[in-house]
C-alpha cells in the first residue's frame, strides 16, 4: 500500500512548525521504515469491524443545512491499539459515496488488510467536489470541502486508531481533482495522493512542500480528455454513450503535463524512466528525492480505470502493475 510515502514540508497548513503528529515529520531517508504515529483514538478505540458505516460530522451541507456524512470501513481484526493506515477515496461527479464504493471496491481491500478507509460524500446537484484553489470562497467559508475533510479526519483519528503518518487520498475524475487539491492544501495531513483520471497541477502548492503522487489516465477518456478539455458531459450523463476523443499526444499537454509539473514541484529530474507494462500501459517513473515520488500511468487506447484495490493501494515507491485497462463508459 502507500505506507512507504510521507509528504515533506517545513510548516503546517496554518503556518506553524510541524510536530511529531504530522505526516511531514516523517520525510526520512527511508519513509517506509518510519515508525507509526498513533492518533488520539489509539488505546481507546474499539476494534469492531464495520463496512461502509455511515457517520456524520458537524459541517453543514451548504444546500440542505444538514450535517454532512461519509462512509467508513475498518478491518475485521484489530486490537484498537496498533495504528493502521487510512485511505480517503473521493467519488466522481454525480456518483456519491455509496455508488463509488461499488465502483472502486476499496472496502474489500480494507476488510482484507490492516487498513481503514473513508468514502466522503460531496454536495450539490449533481454531487460534486469544489476542487478549486484554496482561495476560492467555497473552500474557506467553513462549509466548504476542505473544512469537511478536516472534520472527517479529526473524527476518524479521534474515534479510531489511525497511523497519522500514513493517511492517503485517492479519487476518480472530480474526486481526483479533490485529492490533488488536498496534496497542496493539506500536506501536513496527507502522506501521499493517487488521483485517478483528473490529476491537477500543483498550482496551489507552497514551494516548501512536496507530496508523493501516483496518477493514472487513459488516452481515450471521454470525460476528462487526456490532453486537456472536458467531453460532452450532458450526452454521457444522459446515456448517449462515448463520442470519439481526439488523437492523444502521449507526452503532450493536459494530464501528462500535470504529471511533469508535479515532478518539477517535487524536485525530480525532468525526464521520467518510461517502461511498458503489457501491450497498453506506460509507466512513467521520475527520479525524485526520497519521500517525493511521482509516477504516472498511461492507459493506451483505454478509459482510465477507477481507484480499485490493485491501483490505489500501491505505493509510488514500490513496483507492480496497475489495474488492467478498461474501455467501458464510466
Amino acid at each position: 500500500m502507500l505506507a512507504g510515502c510521507s509528504s515533506s514540508t517545513d510548516t503546517g497548513s496554518d503556518g506553524a512548525p510541524d510536530d511529531a503528529t504530522t505526516t511531514s515529520s516523517l520525510a526520512t531517508a527511508d519513509p517506509a521504515s518510519a515508525p507509526a504515529v498513533p492518533s488520539a483514538g489509539c488505546g481507546t478505540a474499539p476494534g469492531t469491524a464495520v463496512t461502509e458505516e455511515r457517520r456524520e460530522v458537524a459541517v453543514a451541507d451548504p444546500d440542505t443545512g444538514d450535517n454532512r456524512w461519509y462512509l467508513v470501513t475498518t478491518p475485521p481484526a484489530h486490537d484498537g491499539t496498533t495504528p493502521v493506515p487510512l485511505v480517503l477515496d473521493f467519488h466522481g461527479l454525480t456518483e456519491g459515496a455509496t455508488v463509488h464504493a461499488l465502483h472502486s471496491e476499496l472496502s474489500a481491500l480494507r476488510r482484507g488488510q490492516r487498513l481503514r478507509g473513508g468514502l466522503p460524500q460531496g454536495t450539490g446537484d449533481p454531487l460534486r467536489w469544489n476542487a478549486l484553489p484554496t482561495s476560492a470562497e467555497q473552500n474557506v467559508d467553513g462549509t466548504g470541502d476542505l473544512a469537511y475533510v478536516d472534520a472527517v479526519l479529526d473524527q476518524l483519528e479521534n474515534d479510531l486508531c489511525i497511523d497519522t503518518s500514513r493517511v492517503y487520498a485517492t479519487g476518480l475524475s472530480n474526486g481526483a481533482g479533490m485529492s490533488s487539491l488536498l496534496a497542496c492544501a493539506r500536506p501536513d495531513r496527507f502522506a501521499a495522493v493517487a488521483p485517478i483520471a483528473g490529476l491537477r497541477p500543483p498550482l496551489e502548492c507552497d514551494a516548501a512542500t512536496t507530496t508523493p503522487v501516483l496518477s493514472i489516465h487513459g488516452t481515450i477518456d471521454p470525460i476528462l480528455i487526456y490532453n486537456g478539455g472536458v467531453g460532452d458531459l450532458n450526452s454521457l450523463l444522459g446515456g448517449a454513450g462515448i463520442e470519439a476523443t481526439p488523437a492523444a499526444v502521449i507526452d503532450g499537454p493536459g494530464y501528462p503535463a500535470a504529471a511533469r509539473a508535479w515532478a518539477t514541484h517535487n524536485g525530480c529530474a525532468p525526464d521520467p524512466e518510461v517502461t511498458t507494462i503489457g501491450d497498453d500501459v506506460q509507466r512513467w517513473v521520475f527520479d525524485c528525492p526520497s519521500g517525493s515520488d511521482v509516477e504516472f500511468y498511461v492507459v493506451i487506447d483505454g478509459v482510465t480505470p477507477g481507484p480499485v484495490a490493485s491501483s490505489a493501494a500501491r505505493s509510488p515507491t514500490s513496483p507492480g502493475q496497475p489495474p488492467s485497462p478498461s474501455r467501458p463508459t464510466r
